[in-house]
């Protein structure tokens, strides 16, 4: 009865997250439902209740996101991580606060009123377990957006050298890039907008660059970064920099992908062992040991 009831509770728990974060997450259109909806006329008719939906999802939880006590530090360290993710309003600080607490209280109150309040296990580790979960899928976010970054990041080395070579300035050529990226590969395209936005509003390309580092988190634009930064620097080639840049890249990647090859062997035993070696033992060895007990029985 009590596995019965944790597992009602974990779904219950996993359900409220999954809504909770897709509700907030979601933008109020996508482009191409914002498209088909012009063309039949429907624009303004789907707009307005999804803002109201979004205001009203604001109202909810921007109380809760306030129930917790928060310090700067962790404001700003949830701040940088929501960023890292792509989500960068600052909304997006309280409907993550608040899904933090309302799925612990939900967890809370899922397991006070199925199990009552004599069972403590379950009223500490199903509302920690909520309170947790947001928190483990935004690192979720991070890694998948970092591991697209990643991705990326070769193919806009190799347009950025082209730009370079054929006469535009960086500043140009990240722009160029941005725009050429910007529907294979959308959150560098983004990152590479607002580097060259805020060099457009006055701030020195280093500091620029280094923001891209803070906003991402990911090592190849860091040593990237660093790379443009040292050639601005002494005022050596932009393009011969990137160009040898480029090539250490790919002997990383390809470094990495022989780890991951190396790792695949160790990681494949449990499974084997598992799922291969106990069904072979019970079936070369069972009638055998199934035999053998009959005919001591039967003595």
């Amino acid at each position: 009865m009590s596995l019965l009831i944790l597992t009602i509770v974990i779904f219950v728990t996993v359900a409220a997250v999954v809504f909770a974060f897709g509700a907030a997450v979601v933008t109020p259109s996508s482009v191409l439902g914002a498209r088909l909806r012009s063309l039949a006329g429907q624009s303004a008719q789907v707009a307005k209740p999804s803002m109201k939906v979004k205001e009203r999802l604001e109202q909810a939880l921007d109380p809760l996101s306030k129930a917790i006590p928060l310090s700067p530090a962790d404001v700003s360290r949830t701040r940088a991580w929501l960023i890292q993710a792509g989500l960068r309003e600052s909304r997006h600080v309280s409907y993550y606060f608040g899904a933090r607490l309302a799925l612990a209280t939900v967890g809370f109150a899922c397991v006070a009123l199925l199990a009552g309040f004599n069972n403590m296990p379950l009223l500490v580790c199903i509302p920690a377990f909520g309170f947790f979960l947001p928190r483990f899928f935004l690192k979720r976010m991070i890694k998948d957006r970092q591991q697209r970054i990643r991705i990326a990041l070769p193919d806009a080395l190799d347009l950025t050298v082209i730009c370079v070579e054929a006469g535009l300035a960086l500043d140009q050529a990240l722009l160029r890039v941005g725009q050429d990226l910007h529907h294979a590969h959308p959150d560098l395209s983004d990152e590479f907008h607002l580097v060259n936005l805020e060099m457009r509003a006055g701030k020195p390309r280093a500091e620029a660059l280094r923001n891209l580092v803070e906003r991402t988190g990911v090592d190849d634009i860091r040593s990237l970064v660093g790379t443009l930064i040292q050639t601005d620097r002494f005022g050596t080639s932009v393009a011969q920099a990137l160009r040898v840049h480029s090539d250490s890249l790919r002997t990383a990647r390809r470094q990495r992908a022989e780890e991951q090859a190396a790792k695949t062997t160790i990681k494949m035993v449990p499974p084997l062992v598992l799922f291969i070696l106990v069904p072979f033992l019970f079936v070369t060895i069972g009638p055998a040991l199934i035999q053998a007990y009959h005919s001591l029985v039967s003595k």
